[in-house]
């Protein structure tokens, strides 16, 4: 692997790891709210409690993904185009859609992932938050 591709990699795993948790746990606040009514006063132990918040993160991944990648796309090539890197790639020749190649094949890996985790985890938890 070139070292323009890990560093284009690593300019943009930091961002989304951070989003992606930050906006995973926004929605999972989120639907707790939603739910709060039916939690709140019934007598319900902290395990169930806790088993239902992690059923419901499974079902907020499909959701918080898409978002978490625009964010940390636009704050990595925001980051890189504000130190004019994007300038001194230019000028040495590579061009915008070389520099850009390992972050297509990065979203093609996530949305086969997320395809897969749609189809298999994601009925699993719906049913399961719905018990």
């Amino acid at each position: 692997m070139k070292i323009l591709n890990r560093y284009i990699l690593k300019s943009f795993l930091g961002p989304f790891l951070a989003t992606f948790f930050i906006i995973l746990f926004v929605l999972i606040m989120q639907a707790l709210w939603l739910q709060f009514d039916k939690i709140a006063g019934k007598g319900i132990s902290v395990l169930i409690i806790l088993k239902f918040l992690g059923y419901m993160a499974l079902m907020m991944v499909p959701t918080a993904l898409p978002i978490a990648i625009l964010l940390s796309s636009i704050m990595a090539l925001g980051n890189m185009a504000e130190n004019y890197e994007f300038a001194a790639i230019k000028s040495a020749g590579i061009s915008l859609q070389r520099f850009i190649r390992p972050l297509v094949i990065l979203m093609l890996v996530l949305s086969f992932f997320n395809f897969l985790f749609l189809n298999y985890v994601f009925p699993y938890a719906s049913l399961k938050s719905k018990n």
